[in-house]
C-alpha cells in the first residue's frame, strides 16, 4: 500500500489516494460570512493539487461564536448558492471535499463583542494574552441544545451544498472538546463528570447528524488524542470517546491534539516528549488502531513522501498534511511524480509559545493568501511580520463583524 492506494470508507464512498489536505483556519469569508472569491481561488490550487480528500478550515455553526472575524458560517439557505459554487470548485478533479463543523466555545476573540459560552466558566489561561478573551458564561440546557441543532443544520446545508461529507471539530480546544476536558468542564449534571457525560454532546451531535443526512455522506470527528495538560483530556479519555464512536456510523477519525493554552497542533506541547519532529501524533495514532474500527487519520507536521509513507505503514489510513499544502498545494501531484518535494517553515523559537503560536498560524495564513491570488508562497516571511499583517487584517475584519452583528436583527 502506497499513499496513492485507494480508500473506501465504512459508507462506501472511494478516496482516490491517502492524503488528505487537512483542515486550516482560512478566515477568507466575505462581508456575509460566505465563501469569498479568494477562498475558491485557493480550494481550486488544492483541488488542482491532487490531494484525495480535501477538509475545509473552520465552518461556523452560529455567527454569533466564531474562532475569527472572518470566517464563514453556514447557519440558514441565504447564500448556499455561494456554497454550492465552494463545493463545485474544491471536487472538481474528483478530490471528496468535507466541511468542517465547528463552534469555538470559550476561545473565541473578545473583540468580537458577543457572548462566550463554554460548558463551564472557567477562562482561557495565556498569561498577558488572557485579556483578549472574555470570561465565559456556563450554557444553560437551551443553550446547549441549540447548539446540536446548529451542527445538525449545518451538516444537512452542507450535503444540500455539494459537500460530500462533514468534519464535527471536537479537538484543539473548541466548545466540544472543552466538553471533553475535566480542566474546561466542571458541570456536575448530565453533560459533566464521567467520560460518558463528557462526550454526550459530541455523541449527541454525531448521531442527529447522521440521521439527518444520507448514508452516503460522509461523518466524520476530529478528536484530540491528547491536551497536553494536567488533568486534561487524556489518552485513555480518547480511547473511550473512539470506543463510543465505533457506534455511531462515523466514517473517520481524526487524530490531533493541544489547544490554545498548549498548542501542540504546532508542534509544541507541555510535554516535548510525546512529539516527534514530524507526524507528531502518529504513537497515538497506532494505538488508537487497537480501539477503532473506523478508518484512523493522523495529522501534524507531514512534509515528506517518506514520513507519508511509514504513516500509513504503521496502519494508520490517512495522513492528514496542512502546513506543507499551505507552502505548495500541488504537493500530492508532485509526489506521485516522482518528485521528492519537502516543504518547511522555519521554526518559530520565541520564548512566549502562546505568540509563538500566533505567529505560526499567522505565517501558514500568509502562504494561504498568496495562493488565494494567484501568487507564489513566501515561506521565508518573517514570522514578526507576517503576525503584524494577520493583526492588522483582523482588527479591521473584526470591525465589520461588530457592524454587521449590530445590525442583525434576532
Amino acid at each position: 500500500m502506497t499513499v496513492f492506494t485507494e480508500l473506501t470508507l465504512p459508507n462506501g464512498a472511494t478516496l482516490a489516494n491517502r492524503i488528505a489536505k487537512a483542515a486550516m483556519e482560512e478566515n477568507m469569508a466575505d462581508e456575509n460570512f460566505a465563501p469569498s472569491e479568494q477562498l475558491m481561488q485557493l480550494y481550486k490550487a488544492w483541488a488542482d493539487g491532487g490531494a484525495g480528500l480535501l477538509i475545509s478550515g473552520n465552518v461556523m455553526v452560529d455567527s454569533r461564536a466564531m474562532t475569527g472575524p472572518g470566517g464563514v458560517v453556514l447557519e440558514n439557505e441565504k447564500y448556499l448558492g455561494q456554497f454550492k459554487r465552494w463545493a463545485s470548485t474544491g471536487r472538481a478533479q474528483g478530490a471528496h471535499f468535507w466541511m468542517q463543523i465547528n463552534h469555538p466555545g470559550r476561545q473565541m476573540p473578545g473583540d468580537l463583542a458577543q457572548q462566550t459560552w463554554a460548558p463551564s466558566p472557567v477562562s482561557v489561561d495565556l498569561g498577558k494574552l488572557s485579556k483578549h478573551f472574555n470570561p465565559p458564561r456556563e450554557m444553560t440546557e437551551d443553550v446547549i441544545e441549540d447548539v446540536i441543532q446548529r451542527f445538525i443544520r449545518t451538516a444537512r446545508l452542507a450535503e444540500q451544498a455539494g459537500f460530500t461529507g462533514v468534519e464535527v471539530h471536537a479537538a484543539h480546544g473548541y466548545l466540544i472538546s472543552q466538553f471533553l476536558s475535566p480542566l474546561t468542564n466542571r458541570r456536575t449534571d448530565k453533560w459533566g463528570g464521567p467520560l460518558e457525560n463528557r462526550a454526550r454532546l459530541l455523541l449527541e451531535i454525531v448521531s442527529g447528524i447522521r440521521a439527518a443526512v444520507s448514508p452516503a455522506f460522509a461523518v466524520a470527528v476530529k478528536l484530540n488524542s491528547a491536551d497536553f495538560q494536567r488533568g486534561g483530556f487524556s489518552q485513555d479519555d480518547a480511547h473511550g470517546v473512539v470506543g463510543m464512536l465505533n457506534e455511531q456510523d462515523v466514517d473517520l477519525v481524526e487524530l490531533s491534539g493541544g489547544s490554545y493554552e498548549a498548542p501542540a497542533m504546532h508542534g509544541e506541547s507541555r510535554d516535548g516528549r510525546t512529539l516527534a519532529r514530524e507526524a507528531y501524533f502518529l504513537e497515538f495514532a497506532e494505538d488508537i488502531q487497537n480501539v477503532a474500527r473506523m478508518p484512523v487519520m493522523v495529522t501534524g507536521g507531514i512534509r515528506r513522501l517518506p514520513v507519508a509513507e511509514k504513516v500509513l505503514a504503521s496502519g494508520v489510513d490517512m495522513a492528514g498534511i496542512g502546513t506543507a499544502l499551505a507552502i505548495d498545494p500541488y504537493l500530492p501531484r508532485d509526489w506521485q511524480q516522482g518528485k521528492q518535494n519537502a516543504p518547511e517553515l522555519a521554526p518559530i523559537t520565541w520564548k512566549n509559545k502562546p505568540l509563538a503560536s500566533l505567529a505560526y498560524m499567522a505565517v501558514v495564513k500568509y502562504q494561504l493568501v498568496k495562493h488565494s491570488v494567484k501568487r507564489r508562497a513566501r515561506p521565508g516571511v518573517s514570522p514578526l511580520w507576517a503576525l503584524l499583517l494577520n493583526q492588522v487584517d483582523n482588527t479591521l475584519r473584526s470591525r465589520k463583524y461588530r457592524r454587521k452583528m449590530s445590525s442583525v436583527t434576532r
